[in-house]
């Protein structure tokens, strides 16, 4: 079956675009694998007093990667998340002939370069990363990994001479909690897959409904609504069921995003006395690059993600002022405890349906 994206030119683009950070051939880099496997088992150690979460899959390893690394691991996952979808545009290539099958190749080139151009432009971005995804053709060794991208780690604390173990120590914190979630929920990692393979399912890969929900954003924004505002350009080609999902895999997403850095600044107390500056230069690293650079992070959700960590933390807030220190811990009981997009931005609704199901359970 002909691939849907041209991932070998994915991968040539995404590497130019990343392009070479000169700290990843200073001394510095050799030390940071040394590092993070101390402090990435520090961190696990750390994170399991702080939530109670034990892994199921044994301890963590951490791995330091340069862009390119970063790239081609990426683009494994993503292959495997966007199955659903590549296949059924790949089914739609291999009935072409003729014409029809030179604009497919145009198009297989067309979505490397854009799937390329954007994975080049995130390594640039990305600190840290835990891969949840499981796929098939890889060793055991290349899965279940946290992953820091040595470059920019390096890159960002001499921007700001952030103190190099704490600033690292940090890191891992947020990404084993991550790690934490996914293996130490048992339901949690085939929940997220099975949500994001039912909307993969469900999306019809036809250009023209592309180019319709385009129009409809532009009329949106003639009207002073962005609907890139809540989550990218998967939520144009979404159906009404499809954004039902969306709110669920929104909420999920902001509980964990909250949730990590809740975690983060509890299990780092009295051993990253620099957190809440981390978090202030990050914060505003987020906010800054050009006009462009913001079209991309809306168009793909990183802004919509952005706000996730700010609604998710509001969130965790509430509950445990208004429910008490271990209310939060209903969340985990099962994939119909999690809170829904709507109910992280209203958190006594989802406190008043957790009591609910309790005394009818009870």
């Amino acid at each position: 079956m002909v691939s849907a994206v041209d991932c070998g030119l994915a991968e040539r683009v995404a590497v130019r675009v990343a392009g070479r950070e000169p700290l990843a051939a200073s001394y510095h880099y050799e030390r940071l694998t040394a590092d993070f496997d101390e402090l990435t088992a520090q961190a696990e150690d750390l994170v399991e007093r702080a939530t109670g979460l034990r892994s199921a899959s044994g301890a963590a390893r951490a791995r330091v990667v340069d862009r390119g690394d970063w790239v081609r691991a990426n683009l494994a996952s993503f292959g495997r998340l966007l199955r659903p979808l590549t296949d059924k545009m790949a089914e739609r290539l291999d009935d072409r002939t003729g014409p029809k099958a030179l604009v497919g190749g145009v198009s297989r080139r067309a979505a490397g370069v854009e799937v390329g151009a954007l994975l080049g432009w995130m390594a640039t971005r990305v600190l840290g990363q835990y891969d949840l995804l499981i796929i098939e053709d890889e060793a055991p060794e290349d899965q279940d990994l946290v992953y820091y991208v040595g470059p920019n780690v390096l890159a960002i604390e001499k921007r700001f001479g952030f103190p190099p173990r704490e600033f690292r120590l940090w890191l891992a914190l947020h990404e084993v909690t991550h790690r934490a979630q996914f293996t130490g929920v048992p339901w949690l990692r085939p929940h997220f897959l099975s949500l994001v393979n039912r909307t993969l399912d469900a999306v019809d890969p036809d250009p023209k409904r592309f180019l319709d929900a385009l129009a409809r954003v532009v009329d949106e924004l003639r009207s002073g609504h962005n609907p890139l505002d809540e989550g990218g350009i998967a939520t144009l080609l979404a159906s009404p069921d499809q954004r039902e999902l969306f709110g669920r895999i929104g909420g999920m997403m902001s509980l964990l995003e909250g949730h990590g850095d809740v975690t983060m600044d509890r299990a780092g107390e009295g051993l990253v006395p620099s957190a809440e500056r981390f978090s202030r230069a990050l914060r505003e690293r987020r906010k800054q690059g050009g006009s462009a650079a913001k079209l991309v992070q809306k168009a793909m959700g990183i802004d919509a993600k952005m706000k996730q960590y700010a609604q998710g933390e509001s969130f965790i807030a509430y509950v445990e002022r208004h429910g008490g220190p271990d209310a939060l811990a209903a969340a985990w009981r099962g994939p119909e405890w999690l809170p829904t997009l709507a109910e992280i931005r209203a958190p006594q609704e989802w406190l008043d349906r957790v009591h609910l199901s309790e005394e009818l359970v009870g």
